[in-house]
């Protein structure tokens, strides 16, 4: 169902609707930005919510940016390169991304590599050696890990 792109939106009842946005999940500011153009909300009235929300602490770009790296690091097992273009197209501050890297501990980084690259390269059957090597390095780079510990682990795991 599409909603009515036509409806206005008075500034309280945009705060509101932006509050639940917010509180269903860490919002950046470029995301609270996206929305509101999508309201066409008027951009003085934008600036005003968007305060308000940073004021009653819906809207913390550093807590968005802890979050989404712990997240995207833990479920989805992104490597930092692929965290920091993300983070970067969100236009997060290079202080804030490198401080969000710095929890992840270097053990961790590399334990989670090695699982995903050892369970990739196991379930990779049936192909050439060039082709697994191919696939498999394609895999971990797509998710962010660094291209020189992809090529060593490919090289260390395919012979």
């Amino acid at each position: 169902m599409k909603y009515n792109s036509k409806k206005s939106y008075t500034v309280e009842e945009a705060l509101t609707k932006l509050q639940k946005y917010c509180s269903y999940q860490d919002r950046c500011h470029k995301e609270v930005e996206q929305k509101l153009k999508e309201m066409r909300m008027m951009p003085q009235a934008a600036d005003q919510i968007i305060m308000a929300l940073i004021q009653d602490n819906y809207l913390n770009e550093e807590r968005f940016t802890m979050a989404f790296v712990r997240g995207k690091f833990k479920i989805k097992k992104w490597g930092k390169r692929r965290l920091t273009s993300e983070l970067k197209q969100r236009n997060i501050s290079s202080y804030l991304l490198n401080k969000a890297l710095k929890q992840i501990s270097e053990v961790d980084y590399n334990t989670t590599f090695e699982n995903l690259a050892n369970k990739k390269a196991a379930s990779l059957t049936g192909m050439s050696a060039i082709s697994k090597k191919k696939k498999l390095a394609d895999y971990l780079i797509y998710r962010g890990w660094e291209s020189h510990k992809v090529y060593d682990k490919v090289n260390q795991l395919l012979k």
